[in-house]
């Protein structure tokens, strides 16, 4: 009879010949559920659906690959009742550049879009105010990082049911 030796070492499965490294990420996630950013217009019009947003702002590099499936994995988990965005800033440097920020890649949460109440007189009817919350996301970059930070800031990341 033979054995064959199998060893678990630093993330590493050892079996015989065989080499595989087990990422943690389900193979096959469907259908991609990150938006990916194309014009300020298309931003606010995804705020005004009231969903919760994750924006993350990212370069290219090694750690945006490891971002990206992060990215996935979440969007798929919480999807529909929090959107995921992706803003590639090197081509669009002006959306990125009003975040103020020196290091990427970085995430922000907007969320809470209300209705504003009438403050005054508004010049034109048709114009609604809204006010959204930014808040700069500090946790773990996964899909448990994620559904600490919502619960931690109240954000419905679920059927409220």
């Amino acid at each position: 009879m033979l054995l064959q030796r199998v060893e678990f070492h630093r993330g590493f499965l050892f079996s015989g010949n065989n080499v595989r490294y087990y990422t943690g990420y389900p193979k096959d996630l469907g259908p991609s559920r990150v938006i990916h950013f194309t014009s300020e217009r298309e931003f606010v019009e995804l705020l005004h659906e009231g969903y919760p947003m994750v924006v993350a702002f990212t370069i290219r590099g090694n750690y945006t690959r490891h971002l990206d499936k992060v990215l996935e994995e979440a969007a798929v988990e919480f999807y529909p009742h929090v959107k995921f965005m992706r803003v590639e800033c090197p081509k669009y440097p002006g959306f990125c550049i009003t975040r103020q920020k020196n290091e990427y890649p970085f995430i922000e949460i907007f969320h809470t879009p209300e209705q504003a109440a009438n403050q005054g007189r508004v010049a034109d009817p048709s114009i609604k105010k809204y006010n959204v919350k930014v808040l700069p996301f500090n946790y773990d970059v996964s899909a448990y990082g994620f559904r600490e930070f919502f619960k931690r800031h109240g954000i419905s990341a679920s059927d409220p049911k």
